[in-house]
């Protein structure tokens, strides 16, 4: 194994001390405004801890965060919308990705680079068609609504991950299940299924997490305030004008990222063995 320098370990530390404080302070800025009880509008001074050590804008928040809605509801449109648009990426994609990966046919490199131009390009790219194919549809304000923009959106890249996932599976096993007797489907389900389960649940996650997060697109598509989400009410918060205390702000941004956190710790192994992302030739 090749040794560091003493020079090079020490600037690698120090740029790995930098990065960490990159992200650990705001975090930290975070958690101080969420228990400081004396804040009665926006902070005008960095503090290193609460001036006074309060959780009154927890139970706040938990009562009314935004407008007459509860935080129960918010967060109930949040997770409802965000697993509805991680499954239904995740079932379209993996059928789109296995089509890529497996099958030759007219078109296909073109339509792979298609797919990866809509993941560059970016989502307010996609408003307009969606808001018309929508409104067509009369579901435009409706959560269902939301579940469709959302799942628009981290498509391609659930495309990308399962593809390289199936392409990683080795034809050898589902040829083994043709000479068996199995189809196509009894061969997708009991071979390459199991095996790209990982990838599959990555994807998911990924795509949950883009659907949780989103606060800016999705206004476009919310007309009450029955159908807002809880990233879009710290959003409306944050630019309404009012003079609500930013450690309500801060309580409500903690519990909005509780679930984020138990769920990256549940599955954070898989999670960090499968961002490397596989390779094969077409």
């Amino acid at each position: 194994m090749h040794k560091m320098k003493p020079f090079d370990q020490i600037l690698s530390q120090l740029a790995l001390t930098l990065i960490g404080l990159y992200v650990i302070i705001p975090i930290w800025g975070i958690l101080r405004l969420a228990f400081d009880g004396a804040l009665k509008g926006r902070p005008t001074e960095f503090h290193w801890f609460p001036k006074e050590f309060s959780v009154q804008p927890f139970l706040s928040v938990l009562d009314r965060p935004y407008q007459s809605i509860s935080f129960t509801v918010l967060l109930q449109n949040s997770l409802l919308i965000s697993t509805g648009a991680a499954l239904a990426a995740v079932v379209f994609g993996m059928s789109l990705a296995y089509a890529f990966a497996r099958f030759r046919f007219p078109g296909r490199r073109g339509g792979l680079y298609l797919t990866l131009l809509t993941a560059i390009l970016p989502p307010i790219a996609f408003t307009t068609p969606l808001y018309l194919l929508l409104s067509w549809m009369q579901i435009r304000t409706t959560l269902l609504g939301l579940v469709i923009v959302y799942a628009a959106f981290a498509m391609p890249f659930c495309v990308w991950n399962l593809r390289a996932a199936f392409q990683a599976i080795p034809k050898e096993l589902q040829e083994a299940a043709f000479l068996d007797g199995a189809g196509d489907f009894a061969s997708f389900w009991r071979i390459i299924l199991p095996l790209a389960t990982p990838s599959i649940a990555v994807a998911a996650l990924i795509a949950f997490l883009m659907a949780y997060s989103e606060f800016t697109i999705g206004w476009l598509f919310v007309e009450k305030a029955e159908t807002v989400t809880l990233a879009m009410s710290i959003y409306a918060t944050l630019t309404s004008g009012a003079a609500q205390p930013w450690s309500q702000i801060g309580s409500l941004a903690i519990l909005m990222s509780a679930p984020v956190v138990v769920i990256f710790l549940i599955f954070q192994r898989t999670l960090l063995e499968r961002m490397m992302f596989g390779t094969s030739s077409e």
